[in-house]
């Protein structure tokens, strides 16, 4: 890659424009993207579901990951289920997915292993 294309607007070096784990968003901008206040998002980092990085400053910045989790916990706490539920809940649903993912793993490898069988 050229200096023109690394410095061409929409180039993003080291991709961190994808990059869903990016700390990209402010306590403030991350609070208003989700319709949050900044000490409901203070409440997620106390409960220990998301943890989001700290600026050189200290500030906290969230990723668009965060945020997705962020705002599915407030989905749960509309719907009236309490903030430790909620929690739990997210908790349960990434395992979910996670047995899942592995489970599509191994039985892609036993397929890969298993001998074709043969008729009578």
């Amino acid at each position: 890659m050229d200096q023109a294309q690394a410095e061409s607007p929409g180039h993003f070096p080291d991709d961190k424009f994808e990059d869903e784990d990016y700390p990209a968003y402010s306590m403030g901008r991350a609070a208003e993207i989700l319709g949050v206040t900044q000490a409901f998002l203070r409440t997620l980092d106390s409960a220990e579901l998301i943890s989001p990085q700290r600026s050189g400053g200290g500030h906290r910045r969230y990723s668009r990951r965060q945020l997705r989790i962020a705002a599915r916990v407030r989905e749960l706490i509309d719907q009236g289920t309490a903030l430790e539920a909620a929690c739990r809940i997210i908790n349960l649903e990434d395992q979910l997915a996670d047995a899942q993912r592995a489970n599509t793993e191994l039985r892609q490898v036993h397929d890969r292993r298993e001998p074709p069988t043969t008729g009578p």
